[in-house]
C-alpha cells in the first residue's frame, strides 16, 4: 500500500489545517475556533467536558453517560474484561452480555477508569531539579522529582486519587494531572463481536463501516454506582454533514515533533522490528488458534491486538517511507536551525541538541534488541514472567526512599501494580507455554545460541521444554500467592522457590544493567535536548501549537464530512439497513442472529456509523464525539486507511475518524438486545 496522496498534499501551498489538533484543555485555540466555526468554548463548557471525559488507564478513553456511573467505551477496550469473565462454556466476546439488573453487573478486575480533574504547572520544579546535569544524573534527579510531585498530589488518597507528571512538547512543559481513580469497574452491556467488529480485519481502517463497536461499563465506589455529577446526555438525532463536532479523549502518541534522526530510527529500526515480531507472532496464534475452540477463545484477544497493531504500524512506515514527507520534516528541522542560528544566546544554548539526539539514536541502533528484548516491550510474553518481575522489583524498589526508586514502583504508582498483580482473572497455563516458548526462541534468534544471557536463561534446554518446565511448576497463577509474596516483601521473595521468581532473580541484574545503559545514553540524552529544542519552537511560536499525544486528555474538533478517493465521492454516513445488504453469512460479514431476529423492528434508515475530520490517534477509541451542546452523537472506534500517518502529519482533505452514531447505539440496544431499561438511563437527563 502506497499513500499516492501524499506527495501531491504535501505541495498544495498553504493548505489549510482547520481541523488539525489534539489540543490541552487549558490551551485551547479559541480564536480559531470562533473564527471557523462561530464556536467559542467556555470555562464551564470545558470543564464539564473534562469531568465527562474518562481513560480507561489500559490505553482507551471513555466518558461517563449517565449519574449513576454509567461509561462508555468501545468494544475491543473492553474486550480483556470480556475475556476474562468468560468461561468454556460461556465466551462474551462471541456471545456478547447485558445485565438486565445491577446486581448482574460483572466485575472487570484489571479495568481502572481515570477522570482528570486538575492540571497544574511544574515546569520550573522539573527543570531546577535537573538543571546542569547529564546521562544518570539527569535521569535520576528527574524521576526524584516526579515521585515527590506525584506523592504530594496523591497525599493519603492513593485509592481514589492517580498523579501523573506529564511531559508536553517533549520537555517544553511539565504539568501534574491529578484524577480521580475508580477501581472498581463493573461490566453493562457489550454486543457479540460479530456487530462490534463486522467486517473483521479486511474492513479495519476502512470505511464504510458497519460496526456497533460499543460497551457499557459502571464505575462504582464503595460497592455501590458512582455518584456523577458531569456526564454527557446522549443525542438521539446524532450530527448533520458540516456540523460541528468535538472529540474529547486520550490519544496515546504521535511523532509530529520528533527530529529527522528520530524519525530515521523509527522507520529504519523499531517499525521494522516490531512489524516482523508482530508478523511472525500472528503466525503463532493463528496455528495456535487452530488447535481446539477453547484455543481460539484463549488467543482471541492476543490476536485482536496484534492485528490491529501490525496493520496501524504498517502505515506509518509507509508514511515514513515516502521521500516527500521526510522532505517535508528535514525542512521544518532546518528552518528551526536557521531560526536559533540567527540569534547567538538560543545558538549557544541550544545549537547542538539536534547532533546530540541524532549521535543517542546510534547508541540505541546499538544495544536495541538487547534492550528490547531483555528489558523492554519485546521481553518474555508471559503473564507468570510479568508477575515474577513485579513481584521481584517491588519487593526491592519498595524498600528504597520514594524518590529513588524505579518510576513504576513510586508510591503513586503502586496501586495500578497491586491492581494487576491480585487481580482474579485467570491464566491459560497452555497458552502461556505457546507465548513463553516463542519468547525464548526468538530471544535466541536475536541474540545468538552463544550469548551470555541466552545461556543464562536457557542452559541445557530448548525454548519449549524451559518454558514447560517454568509454567508446570509455577505457583504464580494463584493471585492469593501472588498477594502474600508482595506482602511478604523481600523475605518473601528470597525463600520462595517457585521457578519463575528464581529465574527472575538471576536475570534481573542484567536487565537493570542494560535499562541503566539505555536511560544514560538515549532515554536522558533524548529528553534533556528535546527540552532545548522545545524551547526554540516556543520562541519561534509561542505555545500557538499543540503538543504530541502522551495518552492525556485532549480536544479535537472538527466536522461530519466525507472525502473524495480519485473520483469517487465518500459519503459520510451508513445506515442499519446497509449492514445487512454487505451480510454474506460468512465470518468475518455475518451479522448475528439477534440482529437477523430483529430486522423487522429495525429502522433500516437509521445513520449507522460516520465520519468527520477530527484530528485522532490510537487511544483515541472509544472517545466520546460530542456536538456543541455537549451531547453524545457518536463514539469513536477507528480511522481511515489515510489516518494511519497521523502520527506524523494531519490532511484534512484525507485524514477521517470513524464512529459509531448515537442514534443507531439507541436503535440497536433497545430492539437487537432488549436493553430498554439500559437506554431509559442513559435518555434521564
Amino acid at each position: 500500500m502506497r499513500f499516492h496522496w501524499l506527495l501531491a498534499a504535501l505541495l498544495v501551498p498553504g493548505m489549510g489545517m482547520a481541523a488539525e489538533g489534539m489540543w490541552t484543555l487549558d490551551n485551547l485555540p479559541k480564536a480559531k475556533m470562533q473564527a471557523e466555526y462561530g464556536f467559542t468554548p467556555t470555562d464551564a463548557w470545558i470543564k464539564r467536558t473534562m469531568l465527562g471525559s474518562a481513560r480507561i488507564a489500559g490505553g482507551c478513553s471513555a466518558s461517563f453517560v449517565s449519574k449513576d456511573g454509567l461509561v462508555m467505551t468501545n468494544h475491543h477496550c473492553a474486550s480483556e474484561c470480556l475475556d476474562q469473565r468468560s468461561t468454556a462454556t460461556k465466551n462474551l466476546i462471541q456471545d456478547g452480555f447485558l445485565a438486565k439488573r445491577r446486581e448482574e453487573e460483572l466485575s472487570c478486575p484489571e479495568i481502572e477508569l481515570n477522570r482528570l480533574e486538575q492540571i497544574t504547572d511544574v515546569t520550573d520544579q522539573v527543570k531546577s531539579a535537573t538543571a546542569g546535569l547529564d546521562g544518570a544524573a539527569f535521569k535520576s534527579a528527574q524521576n526524584a522529582i516526579k515521585a515527590k510531585l506525584t506523592s504530594a498530589c496523591v497525599g493519603n488518597d492513593k485509592e481514589t486519587v492517580r498523579c501523573d507528571v506529564v511531559d508536553l512538547y517533549h520537555g517544553g512543559q511539565y504539568q501534574v494531572y491529578k484524577y480521580h481513580r475508580f477501581q472498581d469497574t463493573r461490566l453493562v452491556w457489550a454486543p457479540e463481536k460479530a456487530a462490534a467488529f463486522f467486517g473483521g480485519d479486511p474492513d479495519n481502517f476502512n470505511f464504510p463501516r458497519y460496526d456497533l463497536d460499543i460497551t457499557m461499563l459502571r464505575a462504582y465506589e464503595g460497592g455501590k454506582p458512582a455518584k456523577i455529577e458531569n456526564y454527557f446526555p446522549f443525542s438521539k438525532n446524532g450530527a448533520e454533514e458540516g456540523e460541528l463536532v468535538f472529540v474529547t479523549g486520550q490519544p496515546g502518541s504521535t511523532q509530529r515533533q520528533l527530529t529527522v534522526s528520530q524519525l530515521d530510527t523509527l522507520r529504519d529500526v523499531t517499525l521494522v522490528n516490531t512489524l516482523l515480531r508482530l508478523a511472525e507472532m500472528r503466525g503463532v496464534l493463528e496455528q495456535y488458534s487452530k488447535t481446539s475452540p477453547e484455543a481460539a477463545r484463549n488467543a482471541e484477544h492476543m490476536l485482536f491486538g496484534v492485528e490491529n497493531g501490525y496493520k496501524a504500524l504498517r502505515g506509518r512506515l509507509t508514511t515514513l517511507q515516502d521521500p516527500a514527507l521526510m522532505k517535508q520534516k528535514q525542512d521544518e528541522e532546518t528552518a528551526l536551525r536557521k531560526y536559533v542560528a540567527q540569534q547567538p544566546a538560543l545558538q549557544a544554548k541550544i545549537g547542538g541538541a539536534w547532533d546530540e539526539i541524532a549521535a543517542a539514536q546510534q547508541v540505541y541502533r546499538q544495544i536495541e534488541a538487547p534492550y528490547g528484548i531483555i528489558e523492554g516491550g519485546r521481553g518474555f510474553n508471559s503473564k507468570y514472567f510479568s508477575y515474577a518481575r513485579a513481584l521481584v522489583r517491588g519487593a526491592v524498589e519498595r524498600a528504597k526512599p520514594n524518590g529513588e526508586r524505579l518510576p513504576e514502583y513510586a508510591d503513586a504508582k503502586l496501586p495500578e501494580v497491586e491492581q494487576e498483580l491480585f487481580s482474579t482473572a485467570p491464566v491459560y497455563p497452555e497458552f502461556e507455554k505457546v507465548m513463553l516458548g516463542l519468547s525464548f526462541t526468538k530471544m535466541r534468534e536475536m541474540l545468538g545460541a552463544d550469548d551470555a544471557f541466552v545461556k543464562q536463561v536457557l542452559g541445557k534446554q530448548s525454548p519449549d521444554q524451559l518454558s514447560a518446565a517454568l509454567i508446570d511448576h509455577t505457583k504464580l497463577g494463584d493471585p492469593a500467592v501472588r498477594k502474600a509474596l508482595w506482602q511478604g516483601g523481600q523475605e518473601a521473595i528470597l525463600k520462595s522457590d517457585d521457578p519463575f521468581i528464581k529465574m527472575e532473580l538471576a536475570l534481573d541484574p542484567a536487565a537493570r544493567a542494560i535499562r541503566t545503559r539505555y536511560e544514560k545514553e538515549v532515554e536522558s540524552v533524548q529528553q534533556k535536548n528535546s527540552e532545548l529544542i522545545a524551547q526554540a519552537r516556543f520562541a519561534q511560536q509561542g505555545t500557538s501549537t499543540y503538543p504530541d499525544a502522551t495518552f492525556t486528555l485532549r480536544l479535537s474538533y472538527g466536522e461530519v464530512k466525507g472525502w473524495k478517493d480519485g473520483d469517487k465521492q465518500i459519503a459520510p454516513f451508513t445506515t442499519i439497513g446497509g449492514a445487512f445488504e454487505r451480510d454474506t453469512g460468512a465470518d468475518p460479514f455475518a451479522l448475528p442472529a439477534s440482529w437477523h431476529a430483529a430486522k423487522g423492528k429495525l429502522n433500516l434508515a437509521q445513520r449507522y456509523d460516520l465520519v468527520t475530520t477530527n484530528d485522532i490517534i490510537g487511544g483515541n477509541s472509544g472517545s466520546p464525539m460530542i456536538n456543541r451542546n455537549g451531547e453524545i452523537v457518536g463514539l469513536i472506534f477507528d480511522g481511515n486507511i489515510h489516518s494511519l500517518g497521523g502520527a506524523f502529519w494531519y490532511d484534512p482533505r484525507f485524514n477521517r475518524s470513524i464512529a459509531v452514531h448515537s442514534g443507531a447505539i439507541l436503535e440497536t440496544l433497545d430492539k437487537v438486545y432488549g436493553g430498554s431499561a439500559l437506554k431509559q438511563e442513559i435518555l434521564a437527563h
